[in-house]
This record gives C-alpha cells, structure tokens and sequence, in this order.
C-alpha cells in the first residue's frame, strides 16, 4: 500500500528540516500524552497510538528516514519521560522499544514504495499486515525485556501485553497514516451514502449489547460495506476507528467478552489479536476495490485513447462527444477529417517503425494546434478526425488551414533525417440545433469525407470545404527529404 498521493498536510517539507524538527517533536509529545493518558496499569497503556502514528509518517514522508530525525522522536519520548515520570534507566530501554516498532515498520513500507506502483495491491497490503506483525514481535522482546518487574509482572505475560497491544494498534494506525488525505464531500449528499456507518454504528452498539467473545466480529459485515461503497482512506478511518473503539471499551469492560469472569491479561490480549486481524479484511477488500477500479479505468483509458499517437480512438471520441453533449453554449460544430498525404511511401521508403514516429509526431502537432478548444482522434490508419466548436464555418476553415501549414512546415526529424508532411483536409461544418451532438458529427463527417476527397483529387495539400472553390496554393505533392 503505497502513500496517497493527493495534496496533504503540510506539517513538513523536504527543503525545511526546522520545520520537521518541530513537526517531529509536536506529533512524538502529542502521541505520547494520549497513549500515557490510557495506562491500563502504571506504565503500560490500554492503547498506544504513537508507534502506528510516527512509524505511518516516517513511511510516508521518505526524506525523514534519516537518523538524525530518528533520533528527535527518540529524545522527544525521553523528555517526555523525563519531566513526567521518574523512571531513569528504564526510560532509554522502554522508547528504544517504541523506536523499533517505528523505524521497522518505516524502513520495510519505504523500501516497498521504491516499486513505485500505483495501483493498490492487495497483497501489498497483507504484506502490511505482516509488517506490523514483525515490528510488534521485536518491540515486545525489547520492552519486554526492559519492563520487567513493572508492577510484579513476569517477562511473559509483558511479552503478550506489549505484543499484542502493538501489533492491533500498528494494523489500525498504520493504514489510515498511509492512505489519509484531505476530505472531498459531495455536494448532494444522500441518505443511502451513510447507511454503512449506520450500520457500522448499530453493529458497535449491538456488541455493547449483546456481548460474548463473539461480539468483537459483529461490526465486520459493516466494515466490509463501508470498504465496498467509501474510498480506501475513509475505510482505513473507519477500521481505526472502531477498532480502537472496540479495545476501550473492551478493556472498561462495557463489551463483557467473558461474562462469567473478570477481564484478565491474556482475556486482553486475545480481543487486541482478534480485533487486528479483524481490521485487516475491510482494508484489504477496499485495496482490492480500488485495484479493480484503477484496472477498470486503465482499460477504458486504452480504449477511449490511441495507444500509439495518445489522443483519442474512434470509440473515444464518441465517449468524449457524448460528455461535451450540453456544455457546448455556441450551436456551430466544425468537423474534420485529415489524412496524411502519401504516408505509404514513409512506411515504404524507412520502415514501420519510422512511419509511426511519424504518426505519433503529426498527431502531437495537430493537437498543440488545435489546443484545448478542440478534440483530435485517429480514425484509423493516417486518418485523423479534428471536432471544434467554432463561431463559423470560416473560423473553423481558418484553423483547418493552421493546422495544414503548421504541420507543412514541421520538421520531422528520423535517424538524422528530417523529413516533411503535407496533409489533406476535408470540412463538414454548421448549426446542430435540437439534434444531438452525435447525430451532427456524423453528419458532417460524411460532408467533411466527402470534402476530404475532394482535397486529394485536387492535388492533396489543401483544406476542402463548402464555402470555398478557391483552391489553397499546393505545396510538394508528395514527402521531402533533407540530409
């Protein structure tokens, strides 16, 4: 699961390292605060937000995996410590086990972003799952290790506690840290697009309710809705959300898991294990959404758009007229259809290969002339279609005479070569009135199909339409060579 790439926060910057120092110790002290407010006994919390956070930052701002940002986190943690508790020794060993989790988690995400894809990869994502496993394990040996005899604890029932209660609160953090941008609400906001956090609500509220060990599971299928119907960020909030919910009011013994006794450590550490891996099947359905819309949207981008000169195929254009239908406020529609003057000798006389270079070139020209204001599609072969929405059947003949001189005068480089076009151009232009944009186009594309043959009939290099019968002055009629 790569960083969302959409605009974020700015609590840091790549060229201001004061800036990260600050936004490094602010967000450690923050976290730190939270987590030591929620001390299940003296020196170990309910829930610990700081490693998921801080290990989720570090991930997603590559420039901080640095040691020297490292080492802030550190130092804040021991401040905090410090003027706090009275803990000593035990301080450097506690955080060093903080820490960890932190740089584990961050180096192993880091390293899978260097892949640099783009699409959303459920596996990317159980690798996630595993990751926070890891970190969690080596965080517990360590602060294990240092705790011992907090509170008359053994090693053990230390190990379980911290282990568990890392490895939950890595799988709930961590996600939303990656995935996390700036909400985009819709305008029109109906009552069906919250049905699943109502029932992601009812669901919480039933294991309130109903309780057992079961009662953990009961907002899944709600989870899973909000994975189908939300984006992933939104379902990584959402998992975090409940999921820390559910550990609280677990721990407070609000949701009873075991009625007939009271709540114990390894009670504690089986609804953390229960509940991380709880977490992981939303975040992976809505990985695997996202991943099959990318796909979706990846094969309508091949079919709407010419693989080879990158502006619109002819279903394409179709899919693009049928979105223009409405937005046009003028009601005059140029159409064109221009093909490339003996383009089989290029292909003859250099090869495929030189001859779609060249297709991909004469395409890139003729949409840098005609600019935003019109659409341009391979039609097929060296036939290209240009749809403007002009004032006038002159205006829209002006810019067919640009495009054919611009593309007259390009040259066209190959292997040292330069190499010159000339094209042919036929017009179909007028008013569309109540018709729909698509019945106009095709209309005029047989007028302007009509007025292409005319062009190459009257020698090529030239623009045919109905307003004129002058003919524009002929150029070469066929390539050009310069060595």
């Amino acid at each position: 699961m790569s960083p969302s790439q959409a605009r974020t926060f700015t609590l840091f910057s790549e060229h201001n390292p004061l800036r990260n120092v600050v936004g490094i110790v602010v967000l450690t002290t923050l976290f730190y605060f939270i987590g030591a407010e929620l001390r299940l006994v003296e020196e170990l919390s309910l829930f610990w937000p700081l490693n998921g956070v801080m290990a989720g930052v570090f991930a997603r701002y590559a420039y901080l995996n640095r040691l020297h940002y490292y080492a802030i986190s550190y130092i804040a943690m021991l401040v905090y410590d410090a003027i706090t508790t009275n803990w000593g020794a035990v301080s450097l060993v506690i955080n060093l086990s903080n820490m960890v989790f932190i740089i584990t988690v961050a180096l192993l995400v880091t390293r899978d972003n260097r892949l640099k894809k783009e699409t959303p990869d459920p596996v990317n994502a159980l690798r996630l799952f595993n990751y926070c496993l890891l970190a969690a394990l080596l965080c517990a040996l360590v602060g294990a290790l240092g705790s011992v005899g907090i509170n008359r604890q053994t090693f053990w029932p230390l190990f379980a506690d911290w282990f568990s209660e890392q490895f939950s609160t890595g799988v709930l953090i961590v996600p939303c840290l990656l995935t996390i941008n700036y909400p985009r609400f819709e305008r029109s906001l109906r009552i069906e697009h919250l049905m699943p956090v109502v029932a992601l609500m009812v669901s919480v509220a039933a294991s309130v309710v109903i309780g057992g060990a079961g009662a953990l599971a009961f907002p899944l299928p709600a989870l899973i809705w909000c994975a189908v119907r939300y984006s992933l960020p939104a379902t990584c909030l959402l998992t975090f959300v409940t999921g820390a919910l559910e550990i609280t009011l677990v721990a407070n013994s609000i949701i009873d898991i075991a009625a007939t006794t009271a709540l114990t450590t390894p009670m504690m550490f089986s609804a953390r294990l229960g509940i991380a891996t709880m977490a992981i099947c939303p975040v992976m359905v809505s990985v695997s959404v996202a991943a099959i819309n990318s796909l979706i949207r990846q094969v309508s981008l091949r079919a709407d758009f010419d693989f080879l000169t990158h502006v619109y195929s002819r279903s394409g254009l179709y899919e693009a007229l049928k979105r223009e239908e409405g937005l046009r406020k003028n009601r005059h529609l140029t159409v064109m259809l221009l093909d490339i003057d003996y383009f089989k000798s290029i292909n003859d006389n250099y090869g495929h290969e030189c001859g779609d270079n060249m297709l991909a070139a004469f395409a890139q020209k003729v949409q840098e002339t005609v600019g935003a204001d019109g659409l341009v599609a391979r039609m097929g072969g060296e036939e290209f279609a240009v749809v403007v929405n002009s004032v006038s059947t002159q205006q829209g003949y002006a810019l067919a005479e640009r495009i054919r001189t611009s593309v007259e005068q390009y040259p066209f480089n190959w292997r040292g070569k330069t190499l010159f076009l000339t094209v042919s151009i036929g017009l179909g232009s007028g008013q569309y009135g109540t018709s729909t944009l698509i019945d106009v186009f095709n209309r005029l594309m047989t007028e302007a199909d009509d007025y292409l043959y005319r062009s190459k009939k009257a020698g090529r290099n030239r623009t045919s339409a109905q307003i004129t019968e002058v003919p524009t002055k002929a150029r070469a009629s066929s390539p050009t060579e310069q060595l």
